[in-house]
């Protein structure tokens, strides 16, 4: 996405110096976040990553309303403009946040409540009241989205875990959101579910136009976003394109985090006097890279005989 094109589009999320700890007599009485601040814009794609513990996953829990204790908070988080922390927001409000940015978790299991796949699919926005015909056309645009309409009438339990995770993706699709948050859903899955998923996620994003906030700890699956923020700590560290992270090597290492493997081999070739230019966070660019660098290299070495 081009930075210029992004910055005009409106802020829908914003997180305005939000601290956070979790209740005294809960099992986790320490603070989480500290002085969070990061701003979402409508059809943006950001990735968010941390070792276990640096509030990502707590961080979007406020933001989807699945915490709601806010006693041990600061700060404000705008959905839309309103304040999801705000103490005279009504159940009405809640509900259409809720509906506004959805949320998948990480155990697609945990999510399917029905024994027909287009029953589950359904199960969402026939809560919210939708006519039937529109219910109807609502479950069969979410799964032609994600790739399951042939598997309408299968049984959830009989599906892959990358096939339920994207049945589990219809069902929040179908609530029409504007925003989807994906709280570390390719982490139980095999490498073809988690490249469903990822996919999913994708074409969700370029061609729905859906904002998308994936949290993962998959570097390969954030170089693939426009925007990858990195908390550590309970605090934003970095926060930027894929290639300005992954490009503070040391950064990320001292939090935990490890680079994309084609990025580690593209600097680990750096060091070896290769010289490499351009992107260097997938495969396809570091590819790129190389070939372009021993194309040169040929080059010169020609031009010297």
């Amino acid at each position: 996405m081009d930075d210029a094109s992004t910055l005009e589009r409106p802020v829908l999320i914003d997180v305005k110096d939000v601290s956070y700890a979790y209740p005294p007599e809960s099992s986790d009485p320490r603070p989480v976040l500290s002085h969070v601040n990061m701003t979402v814009r409508e059809g943006e794609y950001v990735a968010i990553l941390g070792h276990n513990g640096s509030g990502k996953s707590t961080l979007a829990k406020l933001i989807n309303l699945v915490i709601d204790d806010y006693t041990y908070a600061e700060g404000q988080i705008l959905v839309n403009g309103r304040d999801v922390m705000s103490d005279d927001i009504t159940e009405e409000e809640i509900l259409d946040l809720r509906r506004s940015v959805g949320m998948v978790f990480q155990n697609p299991d945990n999510q399917l409540v029905a024994t027909i796949v287009e029953e589950d699919v359904a199960f969402g926005p026939e809560n919210l009241g939708i006519p039937q015909k529109e219910l109807r056309q609502r479950v069969d645009d979410a799964l032609e989205t994600v790739g399951m309409t042939e598997y309408a009438q299968h049984e959830p339990h009989r599906l892959s875990g990358g096939q339920k995770q994207r049945v589990a993706i219809a069902g929040i699709i179908a609530m029409k959101p504007r925003c989807m948050i994906f709280d570390e859903s390719t982490a139980m899955l095999d490498p073809m579910g988690r490249k469903e998923v990822v996919a999913t996620m994708e074409k969700l994003n370029r061609e729905e136009g859906i904002t998308v906030l994936s949290i993962t700890h998959y570097m390969d699956e954030a170089a693939r976003a426009d925007r990858v923020v990195v908390l550590s700590d309970g605090k934003i560290i970095l926060d930027g394109t894929p290639d300005y992270v992954f490009d503070h090597a040391e950064t990320m290492r001292a939090a935990g985090l490890d680079l994309p493997q084609c990025t580690a081999a593209a600097k680990y070739l750096k060091t070896r006097g290769v010289k490499l230019e351009g992107s260097l966070t997938s495969v396809e660019s570091c590819a790129e890279a190389i070939l372009k660098a021993w194309r040169e290299r040929q080059r010169k070495e020609g031009a010297c005989d």
